[in-house]
């Protein structure tokens, strides 16, 4: 062991040595002896060069002292779980700034340390770095270079056998990686999203995330007693965001809440409202039939850049999306919605219930495509009242943006309804709007699933002193058939 180690420093040195001779010479005819990841950490202590990909990029920060540090993981076909890079800079724009994981990085005279686990310490006084695009391609120059750094005649070579190696083992496990389209309950994966907001409440952080997709419908326990069916937050824990913080979310595509009892230190970086990041090894699960993203004690968060690939395609796929009326409804309505209501504006254009929460006008109207969660009331005996003029019907309505409550008027009861009806007539139409099933010879169903219904709504005010915090919602125009 301290033969090979006494070798390796004297490669190290040897190459050291490089740079000048690289001046003296020209530029590019320098000779480094570049180390598999594995075999450098046979040297511990000594200078040495590697070639590897980047897998996770860390965020900038300020050190204990006057530098800028940021900490960088990579890896090599010697070491596919990779080592750490910690780097020191006087400036945070003399840092790598690593467009996407899959990169490839060059590092010269950085030096393998041993503090519990290896890692590599990059030093600004004599180590040198460059950066290369980690995808197939006929560009081989850096997109960014230290100030000290010189190629060598190698580089070419290597940057190609690493970028054909990258193709088939690209960074990360792509298998545990799903999109909010794809979420499943109590399952772990990684989420690549971009953070929206970030809330802290007593110790406990909530990250609002966003992907460009809809999170998959939710099913209800179908109960058939009316408390079951009458109670449905609008939200799950939390404060409920100002006015001037909503309207700075995407009017299309699910916003996940992920909760985090411990801090981050990527939050400083996460609360700007402009970095995409990587929630590696997360769950989730459904709560009211809402989706909830939770961090594990073994969850990480790693920032990712606007040109890192899963973010460009994350972002072509939202573009394709909204560019088309019919794609921008729920996905999980496709491939055609219910046909149980009839509504009077049929040429209107959909709208999604964020579209309608951020629109610039307290009182508007608009057609959109929504599921009824929750109703209140639901006994037989209520519902004729409601008729009768004597009650409000209120339901709750969601899509994969937003779950909000809206009324049909005791005067709009018989035209909602599609006439007077019988009690047992109202509670069919009743369970058809909520999902749930009937009964078959094994007894009650287990679950329901509302089907997706067009819907006209139009919003008011009660309070004209406080016409946003008095808004709601009255359905019109809408007609459930037999």
């Amino acid at each position: 062991m301290e033969e090979a180690a006494a070798r390796e420093r004297k490669r190290a040195r040897e190459g050291d040595a490089a740079p000048s001779a690289a001046a003296a010479a020209g530029a590019g005819k320098a000779q480094y002896v570049y180390l598999p990841i594995a075999d450098a950490l046979k040297a511990p202590g000594a200078r040495v060069f590697l070639f590897a990909a980047v897998s996770e990029i860390g965020a900038a920060v300020r050190s204990r002292g006057t530098d800028f540090t940021l900490t960088l993981r990579i890896v090599d076909q010697s070491r596919p779980a990779g080592i750490s890079v910690t780097f020191f800079a006087d400036n945070a724009a003399l840092l790598p700034c690593v467009k996407s994981s899959g990169d490839v990085i060059s590092l010269h005279n950085v030096v393998i340390t041993m503090h519990g686990e290896f890692f590599v310490s990059f030093n600004k006084k004599f180590s040198s770095f460059a950066l290369f695009e980690g995808k197939v391609s006929t560009q081989c120059s850096p997109y960014q270079t230290s100030t000290k750094y010189h190629g060598t005649i190698h580089d070419n070579e290597l940057l190609t056998q690493m970028r054909t190696w990258l193709a088939y083992n690209p960074p990360g496990l792509k298998d545990l990686e799903l999109q909010l389209r794809s979420l499943k309950s109590d399952t772990t994966f990684d989420l690549v999203c971009k953070v929206l907001h970030v809330y802290e409440n007593n110790g406990e952080w909530i990250f609002y995330v966003w992907d460009g997709t809809d999170t998959p419908a939710a099913e209800f326990q179908a109960f058939l007693d009316a408390e079951a069916v009458e109670s449905s937050p609008l939200h799950l824990e939390g404060a409920t965001l100002p006015r001037e913080v909503l309207c700075t979310m995407p009017c299309v595509g699910t916003v996940l809440r992920v909760f985090a009892n411990r801090y981050l230190k990527e939050v400083f970086h996460l609360q700007k409202n402009i970095y995409w990041a990587r929630f590696c090894n997360i769950t989730c699960k459904q709560e009211f039939g809402i989706w909830k993203g939770i961090l594990v004690p073994s969850s990480r968060v790693r920032l990712l850049s606007h040109e890192d690939g899963s973010v460009v395609d994350r972002l072509k796929m939202y573009d394709s999306r909204i560019a088309n009326q019919v794609y921008r409804q729920p996905m999980a309505s496709f491939p055609e919605s219910s046909n149980i209501a009839d509504v009077e504006y049929e040429a209107a254009g959909y709208t999604t219930l964020m579209e309608s929460l951020t629109h610039e006008q307290v009182t508007h109207k608009f057609k959109t495509l929504v599921r009824v969660v929750a109703a209140y009331p639901c006994r037989a005996s209520e519902l004729r009242l409601l008729l009768t003029g004597s009650y409000c019907l209120r339901l709750t309505l969601e899509d994969p943006t937003a779950r909000i409550h809206a009324y049909v008027h005791k005067d709009d009861g018989a035209k909602f309804f599609g006439g007077f009806l019988t009690a047992e007539a109202l509670i069919n139409k009743m369970k058809k709007l909520l999902g749930i099933p009937e009964e078959d010879e094994e007894g009650a169903p287990l679950t329901r699933n509302p089907p997706w219904i067009w819907c006209c709504l139009k919003s008011y005010r009660l309070d004209k002193n406080d016409p946003w915090g008095s808004r709601r919602y009255r359905i019109f125009g809408t007609e459930i058939r037999d």
